[in-house]
């Protein structure tokens, strides 16, 4: 099966500039192709992952990957999509940004692969260059403005009285497309791949370079990775779900796939994994005669926590979730038991208390797991209470430091599933 064919399969071909003839075009040679990313933070999220991926994907079928961080064009926001004038950031926020992003690039795509070595590029490096009267006589005179009015993401914000659109944002069109330009002459790049929303700035790109070199560039759009109801995938109700472990950890990376629904789950294990389709088809059966085994949930959440994270970051994640499930609690940082149990109430002690020992009755009442000495008691005289999952039987027992799960924090169980974080400072 060809490239495009595998691409075609996977719902990853919305768009392209050659319909009939890419498919050839790219079996023909190597090619170089390019997408860009926003460093509107210093971490890519979840929806960064399928242009990423499909830059992976690529290099994998023997082509030249480049990855385009816009350090220029995030100085001004990309209007496409946006209903609302972005905030500008700093050249000092972009800078940090564009670094973060640079070091999770290289997990994956392969930077040292001989002739198909991916390439990491920053648009700044040669926007700069330009001053306001070379760019609009370089560039801007091979640009008809009624191309630019007729671009969707130009129409929808014209059309808006509450917003509009100012000249800053209306110009960033003009700066990604000379992006394609400069890569073609300085890398040799035909190809440009983005998500379907980028679509009028790819093909502004095309016709830049048609005009200003009369050079033949391709594009190609793949559908927004969208949930069934049209809301994204990788957005919660607390934000979105990072790539960076120290915005979303390991374990809370895994759990999110664990906790998907059937809907467009699929369509996640087409477009985010490498996973054979044999394998997704088999996936795909399974669901329907056993919806309740959720096969398809944790073969993804190992997927991508794999990809993303590494083969720690899962090994992590998996302990994480038999911990929350009962498992032996022992030699973890604040940190990691912090975002496994991110909605479990907590309260602090004194850590000076734990020298001479604290009751465990004492500590229990102390925490919504029992509401008297009583009470807390009985849970442990029946079975029920739990310190850093091992169970407690003996009601006069004490804690001290060495009950200490991790730096300052025990984790406290009632029953089955009902538990408490005391912390120790």
């Amino acid at each position: 099966m060809t490239l495009l064919n595998d691409l075609r399969w996977r719902n990853l071909v919305h768009q392209t500039t050659d319909d009939e003839n890419l498919d050839t075009w790219l079996e023909e040679k190597p090619r170089v192709v390019y997408a860009g990313f926003d460093p509107t933070a210093d971490s890519l999220h979840v929806g960064s992952l399928l242009p990423l991926l499909l830059l992976r994907r690529f290099q994998k079928a023997g082509h030249k990957p480049i990855a385009l961080v816009g350090g220029a064009t995030g100085m001004i926001g990309d209007p496409s999509g946006k209903s609302a004038e972005r905030n500008l950031l700093s050249p000092e926020v972009l800078e940090a940004n564009v670094a973060g992003i640079r070091e999770q690039m290289q997990q994956f795509l392969d930077f040292d692969c001989g002739s198909q070595s991916a390439e990491l590029v920053n648009n700044l490096d040669w926007i700069r260059r330009f001053s306001y009267i070379e760019f609009l006589r370089d560039v801007g005179k091979n640009f008809p403005v009624n191309v630019m009015l007729a671009k969707d993401s130009v129409k929808g914000r014209l059309g808006r009285e509450d917003a509009g659109i100012s000249y800053t944002e209306f110009s960033y069109m003009l700066l990604q497309a000379y992006d394609f330009v400069h890569l073609n002459r300085e890398f040799g790049c035909e190809l440009q791949v983005g998500g379907s929303d980028q679509w009028g700035n790819i093909t502004a790109g095309i016709d830049l370079g048609r005009r200003m070199h009369s050079v033949q560039l391709r594009g190609m759009t793949s559908p927004l990775l969208l949930k069934p109801d049209g809301t994204k995938w990788g957005k919660t109700e607390s934000g979105a779900v990072w790539l960076a472990a120290d915005r979303t950890s390991p374990y809370q990376f895994y759990q999110y796939w664990i906790n998907a629904a059937d809907d467009g789950i699929g369509n996640c294990l087409r477009v985010l994994t490498e996973l054979s389709h044999d394998e997704i088809s088999a996936l795909d059966a399974s669901r329907e005669s056993e919806p309740g085994k959720k096969e398809s949930q944790r073969r993804l959440a190992e997927e991508l926590t794999k990809l993303v994270h590494g083969a720690d970051g899962l090994t992590a994640a998996l302990r994480a979730t038999d911990i929350f499930f009962g498992a032996e609690i022992v030699d973890l940082s604040d940190a990691e038991l912090g975002a496994i149990f991110a909605d479990v109430p907590s309260c602090e002690m004194p850590r000076a208390d734990l020298a001479a020992g604290i009751p465990l009755l004492d500590l229990m009442s102390a925490t919504p797991l029992a509401k008297s000495k009583g009470e807390a008691r009985r849970t442990i005289q029946q079975g029920g209470a739990y310190v850093n999952n091992r169970r407690v039987e003996d009601a006069a027992a004490q804690v001290t430091e060495a009950d200490l799960a991790s730096e300052t924090v025990m984790v406290l169980r009632s029953g089955k599933k009902k538990y408490a974080l005391v912390r120790f400072v």
